[in-house]
């Protein structure tokens, strides 16, 4: 077996493995869960989560590494941050787990990590003119290295990002299905009206401030 379809098998089956403990024995693993949740109460829940992305780049947890790396950036801690806790963990993990991590990173091809955006403060960016947005349809805009959904009504309008809250996948633009936008990595359904996920996951679609100028939609980050 190749050594890329190896690693990838092993982490699916301490994946299965856990799944089925949690089923066969949950009065034994879910204290296990609970003193973990408990263990770090006391710390913000930046600093938590980037204790659990070193953890995942520890253990080379893929999905693991995606979603808790998901979860830092959802709770606010900047790809600088990310960059900085993996390096001053250079101790304990070695340089090969950093790379292994980095190479993840590159995989996602997530915009805040592009070196040129790293110090990039946020500011507005010009998706189109609001003409081109019909009223309960879905436009799908690219701009400066992000793809986003649109959806507009007389009453409102919202502009969210294509990425899912799951594990950061890029959404494409097929995936919509009447009001329904659903992932295709992990099937997260959400509700392109209000951005709310419906089915499997419990986090909703990032969501832009957004403003029309001179007949132009732009939206902020």
């Amino acid at each position: 077996m190749h050594l890329f379809a190896f690693c990838a098998y092993r982490r699916t089956q301490v994946s299965d493995a856990l799944n089925y403990l949690l089923a066969a024995r949950p009065d034994a693993i879910k204290p296990y869960f609970k003193f973990l949740k408990e263990s770090g109460k006391h710390l913000d829940p930046k600093t938590r989560d980037l204790i659990s992305v070193i953890t995942k780049v520890h253990a080379q947890t893929e999905g693991g590494f995606r979603q808790y790396l998901s979860r830092a950036l959802r709770d606010g801690c900047s790809p600088n941050e990310v960059l900085d806790a993996l390096l001053m963990a250079f101790p304990a993990l070695g340089l090969a787990k950093i790379v292994w991590a980095i190479d993840i990173i590159l995989e996602m091809d997530i915009p805040e990590f592009h070196p040129h955006l790293l110090d990039s403060q946020p500011r507005w960016h010009d998706l189109m003119a609001i003409d081109d947005v019909a009223f309960g349809e879905v436009a799908y805009a690219e701009c400066d290295g992000r793809n986003l959904f649109i959806y507009r009504t007389h009453e409102s309008l919202n502009v969210y990002d294509s990425r899912c809250p799951h594990q950061v996948s890029k959404i494409p633009e097929l995936a919509l299905a009447g009001e329904t936008l659903t992932c295709p990595k992990h099937h997260w359904a959400f509700d392109i009206r209000t951005g709310e996920c419906i089915d499997k996951g419990s986090h909703p679609l990032k969501r832009f401030k957004h403003k029309v100028e001179n007949g132009h939609l732009l939206a902020y980050w």
